[in-house]
């Protein structure tokens, strides 16, 4: 009986959501894509427009934000339909909530969309605990009390909640956000070339024994065996010749490694046909950055010496769980896990493949490590919920670039605001310093304020004002906030106060679409908990389309 043909299994293709989301899940995966569908965001649009919340929102929805909710008590005007891409004619008199909702939702089927057709004191006249079922609130305000925004500063702080501050005023804009203390991440996409930690000074018996298998016969080999041998395998044959010559002492300084990398292209054979060895080239090109002893990054330095990582709680984060597990596993063998990634180099591809095999076997060792003493430490907490494992690896491999950053609050302009020192020198000494535009948006907050404090005495959900200020009222403002460097600073001031009287309140489109993407890209970051996110505010300038963060 002849025998028939095995058909082989199809082969899986990707899932219909792999295609839609397909660019954005190669830059933050498969767990920061259900991170984002897991989010539920809450837009207040408290007065004005609220252009650049809507902009915001529609690069959330794009991406797949899991549910929205706007809360906006304003009727759709004329005014509206010249800078709200999300309203039409038909639009008219019906709530802006609504309609813009109506309209987003369209661009992306799979996310939630709520309006809340209210005032913001009518949205919280129960209580702030209202913020409570969303991750992220933006709050984008135009003539606002600056009362009503402490209150959920404060509220947010207190929760661990991201708050987010937007403003979009003529030709420029503004945004900050405010995090919750500590934010760590963990991934926080270094760039690849400064990744690599191939510890050549210190090197595991595994791979000094396979550098010794292929080096120890180095000058019998043919010109195509030699000029294939790893870069790394000859760094460390040479590294031994350098020491037996130095007392046992690597080269560590400048002038040592320079001397070292001409002892290193010295050994190339130059009387083969290409006249020069690649490998020996990437050898010498490598000593720079990878002869160097293992030290502890100053970002995480800072985690260790973290009262969270030294004394972890039962309830403490996952992330503090292994910080300290991570901290023991340093204190015991001084460097931290091994990453376990190669580069690429000029090799014969069953000697790449067993190097990538020695490092991946040390970078697994490392992490089963870390993992013990993980399990350890939640069996003494009595913690119920295990740290998942790939967590723990994700923690391990990135080690060097975990960043922690200390939220701090939103810099509201109140009755008792000042400029740091700080950034008035900065504004002295820097011609080109964005940061005339941030005290600029202080003044006018602080106007807002100062026109809402009699109203409200007699109703308390007075919380928008009709009025627009002069330049005269906008300078008297900023003169409060700068004090004694008002003559030297008003005149870098003064043009950014004209266009926000000019404006009249009002956003400009383009302005507000281009800020709209880039707290987009902020949200996102905090988010999936992914890349680094700006600490802590942002100013954009559409005159000259320049843009600038601080930390105020």
């Amino acid at each position: 009986m002849t025998a028939r043909p095995l058909t082989p299994p199809p082969l899986q293709g990707p899932t219909a959501k792999e295609k839609k989301y397909d660019r954005q899940l190669r830059l933050w995966a498969a767990n920061g894509q259900q991170a984002l569908e897991d989010a539920h965001v809450l837009l207040i649009n408290h007065g004005g427009p609220g252009v650049v919340g809507v902009e915001t929102l529609k690069n959330l929805i794009l991406p797949g934000i899991g549910s929205y909710t706007i809360v906006d008590g304003n009727i759709v005007a004329q005014q509206d339909l010249g800078i709200n891409f999300f309203l039409t004619d038909e639009s008219l008199g019906r709530s802006r909530a609504e309609e813009t909702c109506r309209y987003l939702t369209e661009l992306n089927p799979d996310v939630n969309g709520y309006p809340v057709q209210q005032s913001l004191h009518g949205f919280l006249q129960n209580g702030l605990h209202v913020l409570n079922k969303y991750n992220l609130v933006l709050f984008v305000a135009s003539k606002q009390n600056y009362l009503s925004l402490e209150s959920i500063s404060v509220y947010c702080a207190k929760k661990a909640l991201p708050l987010f501050y937007v403003h979009s005023l003529g030709l420029f804009s503004l945004f900050s956000s405010q995090l919750p203390d500590p934010f760590p991440i963990v991934d926080t996409h270094p760039d690849p070339t400064s990744t690599q930690d191939l510890r050549l000074l210190e090197p595991w018996p595994e791979l000094l024994a396979f550098a010794k298998s292929k080096t120890d016969i180095l000058d019998t080999l043919s010109n195509h065996d030699h000029g294939h041998v790893p870069y790394l395998l000859l760094l460390l044959r040479y590294l031994d010749d350098w020491k037996e010559s130095h007392d046992g002492n690597p080269p560590l300084e400048y002038r040592q490694k320079k001397e070292f990398k001409s002892f290193v292209e010295g050994k190339a054979r130059t009387d083969n046909p290409e006249g020069g060895e690649e490998n020996f080239d990437e050898a010498a090109a490598a000593i720079l950055k990878s002869l160097n002893k293992p030290s502890l990054p100053s970002g995480l330095r800072q985690i260790f010496e973290d009262p969270n990582t030294k004394e972890p709680q039962k309830d403490s984060a996952n992330f503090w769980i292994v910080a300290n597990a991570i901290q023991k596993f340093h204190h015991t063998h001084g460097s931290l896990p091994l990453p376990g990634a190669l580069p690429d180099m000029k090799a014969q591809s069953q000697d790449y493949i067993q190097l990538q095999n020695i490092y991946k076997a040390k970078a697994r060792k490392d992490v089963d490590e870390v993992i013990k003493s993980v399990r350890s430490m939640e069996a003494d907490l009595q913690r119920q919920t295990p740290v998942d494992a790939k967590e723990i690896e994700a923690f391990c491999k990135g080690a060097s670039f975990v960043k922690l950053i200390k939220g701090r609050p939103l810099p509201i302009s109140n009755p008792h605001t000042k400029i740091p020192q700080e950034a008035l020198n900065s504004i002295l000494n820097d011609e080109d310093s964005l940061l005339p535009i941030f005290v600029a948006f202080q003044a006018y907050d602080y106007w807002c304020h100062q026109q809402f404090t009699a109203a409200q005495e007699e109703d308390p959900s007075h919380s928008t004002s009709e009025e627009n200020p002069t330049l005269e009222s906008l300078k008297h403002s900023a003169t409060r906030l700068i004090d004694q460097h008002a003559d030297e600073i008003m005149p870098k001031i003064e043009p950014i106060l004209q266009e926000f009287v000019r404006a009249d309140g009002a956003e400009l489109h383009n302005i507000s679409a281009l800020t709209g993407g880039m707290v987009a890209q902020e949200v996102i970051k905090v988010l999936t908990k992914q890349y680094i996110p700006i600490d802590n505010t942002c100013v954009f300038d559409g005159i000259a389309s320049k843009s600038a963060v601080f930390r105020v």
